[in-house]
Order: C-alpha cells, then structure tokens, then sequence
C-alpha cells in the first residue's frame, strides 16, 4: 500500500515559480511510477506529467511542455512538480497518483491506484 500526500500549493501570480511535493509512505515507492494530474473546476480531471520508477525517463503533457517539471527522490519517497512561467490556465487543484507498473508512464487514471488528496494551485492574472 502507498499513501500520498500533496503539498506546496497555493495563490501566485502570472509568471510566478511554484513546487508541489508528493510524500509517500510504504517501502514499495520505489517501484512505482508516478504521475501529476489536474482538475479545473468543472473540467475532468487531466494528465499533467509522468516519471517512471527510477526518474529515468518523463512524460509531459503539452498544455505544460517547457515550464513543468517531475522528479522524484526514491530516497525520501518524494516525488515533486516544479513550475515555472505559471499560467492563470493552469489554476486547478493538483494530485499526485502512483502506478504499480513501475515502467509505465499512463497519461490515463486508470493506471494509478493509488491517489492524493489534491492540492489548490491558483494563479492570478
């Protein structure tokens, strides 16, 4: 079983820099592929950006291609979302979500079984 908590959200401002960090608990972590969605309000819930168990390779979607960016730190079973340039358009609230297919980078939710709780990223114009 992993456990995901989200952190690092927040109000910025258009052009601002923000971190969201993603805890997990359980010693298979490691093995797992993790992704970063979001979800607008009345818009369903998007592929963000994926990594896969090592940090080896990277999915991103194309909304966030050059300003976003995953990594993870399978020592301190945290992976985190780095942004940059942030748009009002990406205001959302933010989930981590972790894949038991450790190579697998799944821009779908099916995949992740196992999910954050969200955390709110607003960005004001």
């Amino acid at each position: 079983q992993v456990q995901l908590v989200e952190s690092g959200g927040g109000l910025v401002q258009a052009g601002d820099s923000l971190r969201l960090s993603c805890a997990a608990s359980g010693r298979t972590f490691s093995s797992y592929a993790m992704g970063w969605f979001r979800q607008a309000p009345g818009k369903e819930r998007e592929f963000v950006a994926a990594i896969n168990w090592s940090g080896g390779s990277r999915s991103y979607a194309n909304s966030v291609k050059g300003r976003l960016s995953i990594s993870r730190d399978n020592a301190k079973n945290t992976v985190y979302l780095e942004m940059n340039s942030l748009k009002p358009e990406d205001t959302a609230v933010y989930y981590c979500a972790a894949n038991p297919k450790g190579t697998v980078l799944a821009v779908t939710t099916s995949p992740y079984d196992h999910w954050g709780q969200g955390t709110q990223v607003t960005v004001a114009s």
